[in-house]
């Protein structure tokens, strides 16, 4: 009688490689956590004996003359916060995320919220220019010759070297932010979809046109799909590069935002509130990261 053959066992969770690369990855977050520890640990460091008389005097000014070397030696503390304050300042920020006590004191929800609405708005606009301009210079050779010039000027510009005319000719600082990131974002999106436009096979154009596809319909129905993860791929980078320049951006600028509130607590100087403020950046930004690498890989054709 015949048997099918059966499947082979499955590997134990913890053998599989995303068990594994997750184990390294808290491996290495104890690591740092422990040199955290280990650098932030109060110090003593050996100090000369005081007098009697220096001692009577310390107490006569309130000072405590243990701390300043009466048995020899001396406990000194880093300036840097230790992963208690880290603590205590992570829970008191999210405990209350949305707190608005006036312009300088708004919690890290509202914040965040802020820094995001100008990275919608830009990212936004952003695409709504490159995506059909970069059609038309993939579609075009003559379109890209022409405005190949202008893409290589531009693209190497700073964009925080726009905040200054910015801020001279719109003359608000949220609306400035907003074109900064519209001017971060549009190059890898133009450059990408324009790459990937000119890139579809052949064939599948020649198709097109032997079917008397119109060119409308050719550029969605054909090269939109096929061009669909380079031009991801564009808006991704595009991304990443609004959410990294926003931050520098709301420093410059003031108001709101997660880089007025990272530049508001160091001039305050609250140390954990900045090191709390770089971690949520940080988070944000691979959320968004994420986002856009599933939506890439949705569009993405597998042989």
């Amino acid at each position: 009688m015949f048997h099918p053959p059966s499947s082979a066992p499955h590997a134990p969770w913890w053998r599989s490689e995303r068990a594994r690369a997750s184990l390294l990855s808290l491996i290495l977050l104890a690591l740092v956590l422990g040199v955290w520890h280990l650098a932030t640990l109060p110090k003593v460091v050996a100090g000369p004996a005081l007098t009697p008389e220096q001692t009577e005097y310390m107490k006569l000014m309130g000072k405590d003359p243990g701390a300043a070397g009466g048995s020899g030696s001396a406990s000194t503390a880093s300036n840097f916060p230790t992963l208690a304050v880290m603590g205590q300042t992570i829970w008191e920020q999210l405990a209350h995320p949305f707190y608005d006590n006036g312009p300088n004191d708004k919690g890290i929800g509202i914040q965040l919220a802020y820094s995001l609405g100008r990275v919608g708005a830009g990212y936004l606009i952003a695409a709504l220019v490159a995506i059909p301009l970069g059609f038309a210079i993939g579609m075009s050779p003559l379109v890209h010759r022409a405005l190949d010039p202008f893409i290589q000027v531009l693209k190497p510009i700073s964009p925080l070297a726009w905040m200054p005319l910015a801020l001279y000719t719109i003359k608000d600082s949220a609306a400035s932010g907003i074109f900064v990131i519209f001017i971060c974002s549009i190059w890898p999106m133009l450059i990408n979809t324009a790459f990937g436009v000119a890139g579809v096979r052949r064939e599948w154009l020649n198709v097109a046109r032997t079917l008397e596809v119109s060119a409308w319909r050719r550029a969605i129905e054909v090269i939109l799909p096929a061009a669909a993860p380079t031009i991801l791929t564009g808006m991704r980078i595009s991304m990443g590069i609004a959410w990294l320049v926003i931050v520098a951006a709301e420093m410059l600028a003031g108001g709101t935002g997660i880089g007025y509130f990272v530049w508001n607590e160091w001039n305050n100087l609250s140390l954990p509130n900045v090191i709390f403020a770089i971690l949520m950046i940080g988070l944000v930004g691979m959320a968004l990261d994420t986002a856009f690498a599933r939506l890439q890989k949705a569009v993405t054709y597998v042989d």
